[in-house]
């Protein structure tokens, strides 16, 4: 036997193998073990890798590279967890139902989805699958909308080209959450080999855009539409639906970016199709300045993410934070919401400045562990929902999900409310910050290559806190057991530590508060030096 190719681990592709019912993947695990067999350097490493598995399902559902194996997104494993959630279905009584299932563009997802429906029609379910790669909040729109049990998306939303994944919205028409996950997880274990899990064809096509674009259409208030939009869709799903959106709201000036617009699930213009990353929408700045556009908007891959860009002061552009966006769209729909008990949330790593707006405005906030999972379950009342990493939801009565397409019209509302009145973005942000004080966030992330690095660290940090961050004392509050999280707080500072969810990291979320006393200059160069210098010590930290 060749080196590190045990017989376990032979046997084990072999199995794999035979109960792969798709011969694409079944040949290039082939081929895989016969360069392992043959010895042939890295090959065995590579099938360990893939062999590793399976791809564990969490609240996110599942996410991987395309790749053949059980640590891989490929028709097999999705065949074996749409068995699993089956089972999980009818256990918890809703057998029969409705299942709604969508997809993104990326490679393996119409396969993907396929086998999802069909799996879910042989088990007796009634099947409705979205007629073409389309947005995620869409896919969220059709469970509510068409009285689902539940809804599968087939997307790796912003995760690199060799990704793909499979995200579950339960009956409420929001993502799942524990203990959900487990039973999902524990049932898949149960599903036999993919080949023998049955199949069937016959799922009904429906198209939701019609009457979700009617609701989007009615979320801008007031009646100024004189804006010209930039916007890019990150060569996703989103480009012909936001524009649609814009235009059923009345918003017709709109440029793509023209190299974007169209689906490749290659990304070829973008090194990560991420709007959060460096560069990615260096395309999208350039056309609104060609343009003289008034906003610049970009959505992640399957639409679901929004960053708004606006001209600086300089007469540049530039990328509006997360946590800018979140305070800015939280700002202007506590001013013009029609509930009388409205409520607004948002995280835990995200800028505690939503609730001070909240307060002055007499309304409720609420801040959730990470993720629109919880952010939709805030409370009752629920009228808007932000996370820092672009997640944005403007519209909770019909879509319990963040809604980049969305936020775009609402987004392109108050900068056409602002035009007519001579503001812009910007100003509003500066006399939010003259109120409620500076309030600055920053991330410094840690990849590992080894998971068991984040706990030792975490670990570390519990037995041996810093007694100062930046100059300033700090205290611990740890918040387990609820979530594996740290929360360190000084005058003026927070430092929020966890380990990421979807990616191999350990993060830490700053946030710098400074008030204003005479000067907005003074204090933020108070706040963005106090800044600088938490980031520099948990930097050495976290290393």
């Amino acid at each position: 036997m060749p080196k590190n190719l045990t017989t376990e681990l032979r046997d084990a592709t072999y199995r794999w193998i035979a109960d792969d019912p798709d011969h694409a993947t079944s040949d290039e695990l082939q081929r895989i073990l016969a360069r392992a067999l043959g010895q042939e350097p890295g090959a065995a490493e590579e099938l360990a890798d893939r062999m590793a598995g399976p791809l564990e399902f969490g609240t996110a559902g599942l996410r991987g590279p395309v790749r053949a194996g059980p640590n891989g997104m490929n028709v097999a494993v999705v065949t074996r967890t749409t068995a699993g959630v089956a089972d999980w279905l009818v256990a918890h009584g809703h057998a029969g139902g409705v299942v709604v299932v969508g997809r993104d563009a990326r490679h393996g997802s119409e396969a993907f989805a396929t086998a999802a429906a069909e799996v879910l029609t042989a088990a007796g379910f009634a099947v409705k699958v979205l007629p073409e790669p389309l947005p995620t909040p869409l896919l969220a729109y059709s469970v509510k909308h068409y009285g689902a049990v539940a809804g599968i998306q087939i997307t790796a939303s912003h995760n690199p080209p060799a990704d793909n994944g499979y995200k579950l919205y339960d009956g409420t028409g929001g993502q799942i959450v524990p203990p959900s996950d487990g039973e999902i997880e524990r049932a898949i274990h149960a599903v036999p080999a993919a080949v023998s899990v049955p199949r069937q064809s016959g799922a009904e096509v429906v198209d939701p855009r019609a009457a979700y674009l009617a609701e989007v259409a009615a979320l801008p208030h007031g009646s100024a539409r004189d804006i010209r939009i930039a916007a890019t869709a990150l060569h996703g799903v989103g480009a012909e639906t936001v524009r649609a959106a814009l235009a059923a709201a009345g918003f017709t000036d709109v440029h793509l970016v023209t190299a974007q617009s169209e689906p490749d699930a290659d990304f070829p213009t973008v090194s990560f199709p991420n709007p959060e990353e460096p560069g990615a929408t260096d395309l999208l700045l350039a056309l609104a300045s060609e343009v003289d556009a008034d906003l610049a908007v970009a959505l992640d891959p399957d639409a679901d993410r929004c960053a708004l860009g606006v001209r600086d002061r300089d007469g540049g552009w530039r990328m509006l934070r997360g946590d800018e966006t979140g305070v800015l769209l939280g700002s202007h729909l506590l001013s013009t919401t029609d509930s009388t008990d409205p409520l607004v949330a948002t995280t835990i790593v995200s800028s505690s400045l939503l609730g001070e707006l909240a307060k002055a405005a007499g309304a409720r906030y609420a801040e959730t562990l990470t993720g629109f999972k919880w952010l939709v379950r805030a409370g009752e009342g629920l009228v808007f929902a932000y996370e820092e990493a672009l997640g944005l939801c403007v519209n909770p009565g019909f879509v319990r999900d963040k809604d980049g397409i969305a936020a775009a019209v609402v987004a392109a509302g108050l900068a056409a409310s602002l035009k007519a009145e001579g503001r812009s973005p910007l100003d509003v942000l500066d006399e939010i910050a003259v109120r409620h004080g500076v309030h600055l966030t920053d991330q410094v992330s840690l990849r590992v290559t080894d998971l068991a690095v984040r706990g030792k660290l975490m670990a570390g940090l519990r037995a041996q806190p810093p007694s100062a961050l930046g100059g300033v004392p700090v205290t611990l509050e740890d918040l387990l057991p609820d979530a594996d999280v740290l929360r360190l707080r000084g005058e003026g500072l927070r430092v929020v530590i966890r380990p990421s969810g979807t990616e191999p990291k350990l993060k830490a979320y700053l946030q710098s508060v400074q008030p204003v006393a005479e000067s907005l200059d003074a204090a933020r160069e108070t706040a963005t030096a106090r800044l600088a210098a938490v980031r520099a010590d948990i930097s050495e930290l976290l290393s």
